[in-house]
């Protein structure tokens, strides 16, 4: 029995992850703001609890969750972000921090408290962008969460490094336009031929198997740019 920490729970790939996970049989903690949405499915095997990735406190409740409930953490899925669509000389530093307090510190420091109880079968799978693709497409408004993505993919590139000895693996997924409701609100009208359900689909076989093949990569899934 696998348990399974996923944050960016509350809609979109995280809502769609957690009920295929419980639904295979799978532990899952689900993370985010708003808990509500998972914890009205009542899913069997599944814990959720309000979490913001930018408070220390709440970085701390995950811990003691996995002491008190679980021997080890089998999959981390750093899912959760935030999009911020505006011309970068109308952006306040404050909030391209905001974007990089989520988007980087916050999985940063999760993923701190998580690696103690990984082992070398385990694996971080971080959801970043096409948009934080060297050389890939990039789009006007998006200097905050681009580059906020890029810098996860170092990020993680350097966790494989550190950890590849003892594991766990550290990949990420950098994903095209899916449709959810953050690339609504950010892009009103736009429609992308993915739904949240088959790129979650394709995250839950990917975090449950990649690792064997995979360590320190970036998979661009996207059939287009972004």
């Amino acid at each position: 029995m696998k348990n399974i920490i996923i944050t960016g729970t509350s809609r979109g790939i995280g809502y769609e992850l957690v009920q295929l996970f419980c639904k295979a049989g799978y532990q899952v903690l689900a993370l985010s703001r708003n808990e509500k949405p998972i914890s009205d499915l009542n899913l069997a095997g599944c814990t959720s609890f309000s979490f913001d990735i930018t408070k220390e406190s709440d970085i701390k409740k995950v811990s003691d969750f996995i002491k008190d409930n679980w021997e080890v953490v089998d999959v981390l899925i750093n899912n959760s972000g935030t999009l911020l669509n505006a011309p970068f000389s109308e952006t306040p530093i404050s909030a391209f921090k905001k974007v990089y307090d989520v988007n980087v510190f916050g999985v940063a420091e999760l993923t701190q408290a998580v690696l103690p109880h990984m082992n070398s079968e385990g694996h971080v799978v971080n959801i970043s962008s096409m948009g934080g693709i060297q050389g890939s497409l990039k789009f006007p408004g998006l200097s905050a969460y681009s580059s906020s993505k890029g810098a996860l993919i170092t990020l993680s590139e350097l966790l494989a490094e550190e950890y590849k000895e003892k594991g766990p693996a550290v990949n990420v997924l950098a994903l095209g336009a899916v449709q959810t409701e953050m690339l609504e609100e950010a892009f009103p009208g736009y429609k992308a031929s993915v739904t949240a359900l088959e790129m979650a689909e394709y995250i839950y076989n990917f975090s449950l198997t990649g690792q064997k093949m995979y360590n320190g990569k970036i998979l661009q899934v996207s059939s287009s740019t972004p």
